[in-house]
């Protein structure tokens, strides 16, 4: 069976030690409040929920999956009982506005918890986590009676709100949508159409459930100037509050799907339902970023919470199997093996998981700090300075965390031998469930355009320009540190590379347009690594200073993994640059017929 245990230490190591996050936090209305003492408290409540309460569904929740019984879709059993204490607890509402019953903690916070959730069971953590997207959106662009009315609700956790974007026709060009929204005449309007893929969208777990529907209003112009979002409940609301009769829509059917099986993936039909204008005609697009860049965050993190889980069995299970013998000669005579954590490959398999998990961990917090001070910090220039870092981002946090995500786990499969192919030992429901993150919010390649197309072009370069700049003073400051050298030296010729191909790519894109498409997803990659590297070397540069009287071995453990990052990770930033700088006409010459 796969294991768990929160690593609440490295979690501590991230938000206290690198980040400095109380100090941060301190600088924001509200986040004074966010003492070291409620951090850490936070963190070991939210594990006791998730490793006793929440982790024991995942393995139910994959052999069961979810089913459609007379128009009313069932989740596996155990999952009701879990959800409610998520709710019972205030986990829900960790950084939601206390106008709507949050407790306005930082969003920094909620991101550690909800890897933990994730990690318990990724299909469960996708109610709450849409449910906060479509908070996110509501709050941005509802009025305020829809605030009132809506908020509240799915703060508290006792509705659920999805997202409903995709059509069978319609995937990631939404332009091409054909769901319709005719005015009502009292302020309404009704919706008609089919989406296809919407997680969560009919369920059991809550009394109601918030739709976030794409649509097109009569008038609307061609295209994704055209789209309209509406606010479609399963139910009406009264004026009172209450719930009053059933919207006319219904879940078709639900799919059946590779992994993730206790998350309903539904077909939704929506006949002349009531709906709710959100934000401005036409301007739909506008309110679902601000829910799907939450989300892609979300999901990028679900390659950490999958890999993280992986890794711990893995190097559990390593520690227990004997097979063969050490080259180096015998390990445990007493035994007729020894432990395969003996062999340099298998190895290899751990370190890489526990070097990509830790620098993910650190790079989605700082990121994720970004996000608090984008939102709250009273000065103005602070706040597009983070808003910039987190645009930047949020496509290498999505693309390459799955990516890498899932690598981890095949690798970790992978120590596991025949027995991780067999079902019982929970490996390759890890491989399945982890798969679809490279896929849904956004397949990778899109967010590699987006990156290398959209984002580094931006505001004349702007973001990338930042980013660069906060690389260069942190290598320019410990460059003379002879403690740090093994780790700042690598990390500047990385460095080096990423401004040189940003460079390249800037000129590329002027004499041919398919350059950037060709580049962007070993692109991507590049500056993921650069990152994973950057957060390495601040975390060397803290544990440095400690690792001489800790008795547990935490520190001297960063600095050994820290060192296998810079040498057999780091290096691949060579072969990125290499490849991207190719040329598109290798993809592009071979005629289509000839595939």
């Amino acid at each position: 069976m796969a294991i768990y245990r929160a690593p609440i230490r490295d979690m501590q190591f991230v938000i206290h030690e690198l980040l400095d996050a109380q100090s941060c936090f301190a600088e924001l209305p509200g986040g004074e409040e966010a003492s070291a003492d409620i951090i850490d408290s936070i963190l070991e409540e939210g594990a006791k929920l998730c490793e006793s309460i929440v982790f024991p569904t995942n393995r139910t929740g994959d052999v069961e999956g979810c089913r459609l019984d007379d128009g009313q879709v069932r989740t596996p059993s155990g999952f009701k009982e879990a959800y409610e204490a998520l709710c019972t607890g205030g986990w829900m509402g960790l950084a939601c506005d206390p106008e709507y019953g949050g407790q306005g903690l930082p969003h920094t916070l909620s991101v550690f918890f909800e890897e933990m959730l994730q990690s318990s069971n990724m299909s469960l953590a996708l109610y709450p986590g849409l449910t906060r997207g479509a908070y996110v959106a509501i709050r941005a662009h509802g009025s305020d009676e829809m605030k009132r009315t809506y908020l509240p609700k799915l703060v508290d956790g006792s509705w659920t709100g999805v997202m409903c974007l995709t059509e069978s026709h319609a995937g990631t060009d939404l332009g091409m949508l054909r769901t319709r929204a005719v005015p009502d005449g009292d302020g309404s309007y009704r919706v008609s159409g089919t989406k296809i893929f919407i997680s969560g969208g009919d369920q059991d777990l809550t009394e109601n459930i918030v739709h976030l529907v794409l649509a097109r209003l009569p008038d609307a112009p061609e295209g994704v100037k055209g789209i309209s979002m509406f606010l479609v409940p399963k139910y009406l609301v009264n004026a009172d509050g209450s719930l009053g009769e059933r919207n006319t829509f219904s879940c078709g059917s639900i799919e059946h799907k590779m992994g993730i099986k206790g998350a309903s993936t539904c077909v939704m039909n929506y006949e002349n339902a009531v709906g709710y204008l959100i934000g401005e005609p036409h301007k739909g697009l506008q309110a679902m970023f601000s829910m799907m860049n939450h989300e892609r965050l979300m999901v990028g993190q679900e390659g950490l919470s999958q890999a993280e889980v992986a890794y711990q069995s893995a190097a559990d299970y390593a520690r227990e199997r004997i097979q063969g013998r050490a080259l180096s000669g015998v390990k445990s005579p007493d035994q007729p093996a020894d432990p395969i954590i003996v062999h340099p490959d298998v190895r290899r398999m751990l370190l890489t998981g526990k070097a990509c998990n830790e620098a993910a961990r650190a790079l989605l917090g700082w990121v994720s700090l970004q996000v608090d001070i984008a939102e709250r910090h009273p000065d103005a220039g602070m706040r597009e300075h983070a808003e910039d870092l987190v645009a930047l981002f949020t496509p290498v946090i999505k693309a390459y965390f799955t990516d890498y995500g899932n690598e981890v786990c095949n690798l970790s499969m992978q120590v596991f031998g025949g027995h991780g192919y067999i079902s019982e030992w929970g490996m390759e429901q890890l491989v399945r469930d982890s798969r679809v993150a490279q896929i849904y919010e956004g397949a990778n390649g899109i967010h590699a355009l987006d990156l290398a197309g959209r984002k580094l072009s931006m505001h004349e370069g702007r973001l990338i320009k930042r980013y660069l700049k906060i690389l260069e003073d942190f290598v320019a400051e410990h460059r003379q540190d002879k403690k740090l050298d093994e780790f700042i030296a690598p990390l500047s010729g990385a460095v080096a590379a990423l401004e040189d191909a940003t460079r390249w790519l800037a000129k590329a894109r002027m004499e041919d347009p398919d350059e950037i498409g060709a580049a962007s997803y070993d692109y991507l990659r590049l500056m993921a690594l650069v990152s994973f590297g950057y957060m390495w070397a601040r975390s060397a540069a803290i544990a440095t200073g400690k690792v001489e009287g800790d008795n547990t071995g935490f520190y001297q453990a960063k600095l050994t993994t820290a060192r296998f990052f810079m040498k057999r990770l780091l290096p691949q930033t060579t072969a990125l640059v290499a490849t991207l700088r190719a040329g598109s006409r290798s993809l592009m010459e071979l005629p289509a017929e000839s595939f």
